[in-house]
C-alpha cells in the first residue's frame, strides 16, 4: 500500500478540478500533504470548497491558495505561503504542473461548409425536419453519451485567428512555466532529496486539431522542458515525466471546439469503451512518488487505457 510520511508535500499548481483535483484527492489519501494553487472566481467558490473539504477530511495538512500562478506577483505570494506551510521539516515530493490557461483560436479564419454540415442538411431533408431540429438533436445526444453520432457534430470555432502574442503566452502557461517553477522551488531548496516533477501532454502533441496550435505547441515545448529538466536536475534527486492521458471530461477538455466528438470517438476507440477519468491518471501520479518509481525519468508514459493502439 502507498503511504507517504508527514514531511512530503505536493505541490499542485492547477488543483481545483480535473487532473490536478483528482490528484489531490488521492495523494492526501495517503498521508501525502496538499499545497494547492488555483485561480477561480468567487462565483466557483462554493463548488470548489465542498471538494476542498473532501481533502482536509484525510487528516493531512491542506493549503491552497487562489492566485495567479504564472505571474511574478502571484509566484512570489506562492512561494512564501509554502514557506510558511513547509515548516522546518516539511519538503516538496511532487510538483504537479497542470495549468490548463491557453489559447484555442484557429490559425486561419475559415467559414466553409463543413463535412458534418452538408451531412446534417441532408439528413434534413430525408426527415423533413429544419437542419437546427438535427443539430440540436445530435448535440443532445452527444451529451447522453450517444457516440456514434459524433461525426454529424458541426464543430464552432473562433471568428478570430491566433495572433503572435497568444502563441507566446500559451506556450509559456501550458508549458515553459514548467522550467520557472522547477528552477524557483530548487531555488528556494523545497525540494526533497528524492523528489518527483509531473506535467500533463495530449494526442495534440502529435496530431492537429483544428483550434489548437497554441496548445500543441505548448505541449510539445513541456515535453521538452520535462526531459531537459530530467537531465540537468536528476543530481539534485529529481525525476521528471510526463503524463499523455486520454481523452477525459474535465472543465478544460470542455473548451476545446469539438471536444464532444473527441469524447464520442475516444469512447468507441477505447478498449474499455470509456473515456479516461482523472481518477485514473491521478493514481499514475501517486505511483511515480513511491520509491518504487524512483528509475523512471525523462519519459511520456501514456495512461489511456489502450486507447491510443486501438481502432474503430
Amino acid at each position: 500500500m502507498i503511504e507517504f510520511n508527514s514531511h512530503e508535500w505536493a505541490l499542485i499548481l492547477g488543483g481545483s478540478s480535473g487532473f490536478g483535483l483528482a490528484a489531490a484527492k488521492k495523494l492526501s489519501k495517503h498521508g501525502m500533504n496538499i499545497f494547492l494553487v488555483h485561480r477561480d472566481r468567487r462565483g466557483a467558490m462554493s463548488r470548489i470548497e465542498s471538494e476542498f473539504d473532501e481533502i482536509r477530511k484525510n487528516g493531512i495538512q491542506f493549503q491552497t491558495i487562489n492566485t495567479d500562478a504564472l505571474s511574478t506577483e502571484g509566484r512570489n505570494q506562492i512561494l512564501e505561503k509554502l514557506k510558511e506551510s513547509l515548516g522546518n521539516d516539511g519538503k516538496v515530493k511532487l510538483l504537479l504542473h497542470s495549468i490548463a490557461f491557453g489559447n484555442l483560436r484557429p490559425i486561419v479564419d475559415s467559414q466553409k461548409s463543413t463535412a458534418a454540415s452538408e451531412a446534417v442538411t441532408k439528413l434534413a431533408e430525408k426527415l423533413g425536419i429544419s437542419n437546427d431540429q438535427v443539430t440540436t438533436a445530435v448535440h443532445e445526444l452527444l451529451n447522453e453519451g450517444v457516440a456514434p453520432l459524433h461525426t454529424l457534430e458541426d464543430i464552432k470555432y473562433s471568428s478570430s485567428v491566433l495572433e503572435d502574442e497568444d502563441m507566446e503566452q500559451t506556450i509559456y502557461n501550458m508549458g515553459t512555466s514548467l522550467l520557472t517553477w522547477v528552477q524557483k522551488v530548487f531555488q528556494c531548496g523545497f525540494f526533497n532529496s528524492d523528489a518527483r516533477v509531473i506535467g500533463l501532454t495530449s494526442e495534440g502533441n502529435s496530431i492537429a486539431w483544428k483550434g489548437y496550435a497554441a496548445v500543441a505547441a505548448a505541449k510539445v515545448a513541456l515535453e521538452s522542458v520535462s526531459r531537459s529538466i530530467a537531465v540537468e536536475f536528476a543530481p539534485q534527486g529529481i525525476r521528471s515525466n510526463i503524463l499523455q492521458p486520454g481523452v477525459t471530461s474535465t472543465p478544460a477538455l470542455k473548451l476545446i471546439p469539438g471536444s464532444s466528438r473527441m469524447e464520442a470517438s475516444a469512447k468507441l476507440r477505447n478498449p474499455f469503451q470509456r473515456t479516461t477519468q482523472p481518477e485514473d491518471v491521478a493514481n499514475v501520479i501517486a505511483l511515480l512518488c513511491t520509491d518504487e518509481a524512483a528509475w523512471i525519468n525523462g519519459t511520456i508514459i501514456r495512461v489511456d487505457g489502450g486507447e491510443h493502439i486501438a481502432s474503430f
